[in-house]
């Protein structure tokens, strides 16, 4: 895995491909954090180490999509053919 990249690294994606990935980005945000209230209410601790691995696990996919997104941009829509 690349550590380090250039600005001529830029991925260029769909619009619609930005909005699945926004989607889900905010999605797995929101799970981390109803996920991480659920804690309050497990007494076992393996159940409370795998729950917090989850969260975290959530907070790193989610924090890759964003990062993924800041260094791609939106491919123009094509132009529509006239009829």
């Amino acid at each position: 895995m690349r550590s380090s990249w250039t600005a001529d690294d830029c991925f260029e994606i769909s619009p619609r491909f930005r909005q699945t990935l926004e989607a889900r980005v905010e999605r797995l945000e929101r799970d981390a954090v109803l996920d991480e209230a659920q804690v309050a209410h497990l007494e076992n601790p393996d159940h409370i180490r795998r729950q917090m691995r989850l969260v975290a696990v959530q907070r790193a996919e989610a924090l890759r999509m964003r990062l993924f997104l800041d260094r791609s941009r939106t491919r123009p829509p094509q132009p529509m053919i006239a009829l």
